[in-house]
C-alpha cells in the first residue's frame, strides 16, 4: 500500500510537468488554451508547471538515493 501511495505522489507532479510541456508546445504553435488570456502567460505557466513537476520528481529520487547511500561522496550527508 505504501508503494501505491508513493507512486501516486510521483504521478501527480509528473502529469503536471507533462501538462506544462503541452502548454509551452501549444504556445509555440499559436494555440491559446482556455484559462489564459495571452500566449506568453500560457508559456510562463507551462514553464512553471514543468520546472515545478520536474523538480519535485528529481528531489524525490535524490532524497531516496541519499537515504540508500547511492549518491556520490560530495552529495552524502555530513554527520
Amino acid at each position: 500500500m505504501i508503494r501505491i501511495i508513493a507512486l501516486m505522489i510521483l504521478l501527480i507532479p509528473g502529469f503536471m510537468a507533462a501538462w506544462g510541456i503541452k502548454l509551452m508546445r501549444d504556445m509555440t504553435f499559436g494555440i491559446l488554451q482556455a484559462p489564459f488570456p495571452n500566449l506568453w502567460i500560457q508559456f510562463l505557466a507551462g514553464l512553471v508547471f514543468f520546472i515545478g513537476g520536474l523538480g519535485f520528481v528529481a528531489g524525490f529520487i535524490f532524497h531516496r538515493d541519499r537515504k540508500r547511500n547511492n549518491v556520490q561522496t560530495k552529495f552524502k550527508k555530513m554527520k
